[in-house]
C-alpha cells in the first residue's frame, strides 16, 4: 500500500486530536505507529492511552511554552534538532506504517527547524509510510509537496472568553 503524506494546520483547535484518530484506526489494522512531538513538554492525557496501545511517543520540548520566536532558548534548538534526527533514524528504519511528527510544522516559524528539513524527511520517508505532519504556520513549500492538505479554521473558541484548557478536553 502506498503512504502519502498529510497535513493539517492552521489556527483553528484540532490538528493533534485528527492525528489521534487517524492513530486509533491505523491501530484497528494493526498498523506500527510512531508519533514525535515538537514543541511539548507537558503530559497530555492523550499520551497514557498511546503507551497503553503500545505507540511509540517520543516529545522533543520542554514544558515551557513559546509564545513568539523571541522565547526561544538554546536548549529548545538543541532538543528540536535532536528531534529531528531521531525522526530521520524512525523513518530510514523502515519500522512504522504511520508517522505522525506532532507541532512540527510550527518549528519553522519558531525557527527550530528549517522547511528544508522537513521537505528531507518527506524525501526519506518510506514509499509504504503514511507520514502525518501537523502544526500552525505549514510552510508553503511543505503544503505543496503534501499529498492531503487540511487547514482548521478557527470560527470561534471558548478560549477568547478565558477558559483555559481543561483535564481530559484539551489536556
Amino acid at each position: 500500500m502506498k503512504g502519502y503524506v498529510q497535513v493539517y494546520t492552521g489556527n483553528g483547535k484540532g490538528k493533534t486530536t485528527a492525528s489521534m484518530g487517524l492513530i486509533m484506526r491505523a491501530l484497528g489494522h494493526d498498523f506500527k505507529v510512531y508519533m514525535g512531538q515538537f514543541m511539548k513538554g507537558k503530559k497530555y492525557g492523550e499520551l497514557k492511552t498511546l503507551k497503553k496501545l503500545g505507540v511509540l511517543v517520543e516529545r522533543f520540548g520542554t514544558e515551557n511554552f513559546i509564545f513568539t520566536p523571541e522565547q526561544v532558548t538554546d536548549l529548545d534548538i538543541k532538543i528540536a534538532k535532536e528531534g529531528y534526527k531521531r525522526v530521520e533514524e524512525i523513518l530510514l528504519s523502515k519500522k512504522y506504517d504511520l508517522v505522525v511528527l506532532d507541532e512540527i510544522n510550527v518549528t519553522t516559524f519558531f525557527n527550530l527547524i528549517t522547511p528544508e528539513e522537513i521537505l528531507h524527511l518527506i524525501d526519506i520517508k518510506p514509499k509504504e509510510t503514511e507520514l502525518i505532519l501537523t502544526g500552525r504556520y505549514a510552510p508553503k513549500e511543505v503544503i505543496e509537496r503534501a499529498d492531503l492538505v487540511t487547514e482548521m479554521k478557527e470560527i470561534k473558541h471558548y478560549y477568547n472568553d478565558g477558559v483555559m484548557g481543561r483535564k481530559g478536553i484539551e489536556g
